[in-house]
C-alpha cells in the first residue's frame, strides 16, 4: 500500500532568515558526517530543489553551483571518523549541526531541520519529518552536504584504492565489505562500527603497497672508455 504524502511544511516564522539544516553520512563505514546549513534569498530563488537522493548526479552539481552563487549564506559542518567513534554517531551528526549553523555568514533567525529533532542549541528552531523533499532550504541544505560528501568519497578512493568508495560512498556494501575484509581498515574508517571493529580484529589495519624504486645500476668508471 503506497504511503500518504506529507502535506506542505507550514513553518511559523514567516522572515527571510530561515536556515535549512541536513546532514549525508550517518550511515557508512568511513569518513566524516557531513551536514550543511543554507538560508535561501527570496529574491534569487533556485528552481529544481528537492531531496538530493531523489536527483541525478548531474542535477546535484548543477544545484549546487546555483545555490552556492544564489544563497545568502551557505556553511559545512562536519565529524570526523575519530569524532564519532568517541561520540557515537548520532550526538556527532548533532555537533556537526551546531558547526554548521554557527559557521553561517549571516546569523540565522530560525533554523528548520531534517528529521524529528533538533539539536540543543541556542537558536530558534523546529524539526521537519522529510524536510528534504518539504522545505527548499532543508533541499539545498541536502544537495551541498551530499555533493561535498560524495566529493570526498571520491578523494578517499584514490588515497586507498580498492574499496570503491567512489561508487558506494562507504556504506556497508557487499564490495565495500569484502575489500574490508581483504585489504583491512583504513585510518579514515570508522572503529567503533561493527563490521569495521570485526576486520580490525581479523585482518588488521590497511597497509598500502608503495612501489619502490629499482636500485641504480652501478658501473665501474673504465667500462665504456673503449667504445667508440
Amino acid at each position: 500500500m503506497p504511503k500518504t504524502p506529507l502535506p506542505p511544511f507550514e513553518c511559523r516564522y514567516t522572515g527571510s532568515l530561515l536556515a535549512g539544516v541536513d546532514e549525508v553520512g550517518r550511515g557508512p563505514l568511513i569518513g566524516a558526517v557531513v551536514t550543511a546549513a543554507v538560508i535561501l534569498d527570496p529574491a534569487r530563488p533556485i528552481a529544481g530543489l528537492a531531496d538530493s537522493k531523489k536527483l541525478t548526479e548531474k542535477r546535484r552539481n548543477i544545484l549546487y553551483e546555483e545555490i552556492l552563487e544564489h544563497a545568502q549564506a551557505w556553511s559545512i559542518g562536519r565529524c570526523e571518523a575519530h569524532e564519532i567513534d568517541k561520540l557515537n554517531i548520532y550526538q556527532a551528526t548533532m555537533l556537526a549541526m551546531e558547526r554548521a549553523v554557527a559557521g553561517l555568514a549571516i546569523a540565522p533567525e530560525y533554523v528548520l531541520v531534517d528529521g524529528n529533532r533538533c539539536p540543543k542549541w541556542h537558536w530558534p528552531s523546529e524539526p521537519v519529518i522529510k524536510g528534504d523533499s518539504r522545505v527548499e532550504a532543508i533541499s539545498a541544505a541536502s544537495i551541498i552536504a551530499k555533493v561535498t560528501r560524495d566529493r570526498e568519497m571520491a578523494e578517499l578512493e584514490t588515497r586507498f584504492p580498492g574499496f570503491g568508495l567512489a561508487q558506494h560512498k562507504g556504506y556497508p556494501t557487499p564490495v565495500h565489505l569484502e575489500a574490508l575484509r581483504r585489504l583491512g581498515a583504513t585510518p579514515e574508517h570508522r572503529r567503533s562500527f561493527r563490521p569495521v571493529q570485526e576486520v580490525i580484529d581479523a585482518v588488521g589495519l590497511y597497509q598500502q603497497i608503495v612501489p619502490t624504486e629499482p636500485e641504480e645500476l652501478q658501473y665501474r668508471a673504465d667500462l665504456f672508455e673503449d667504445i667508440g
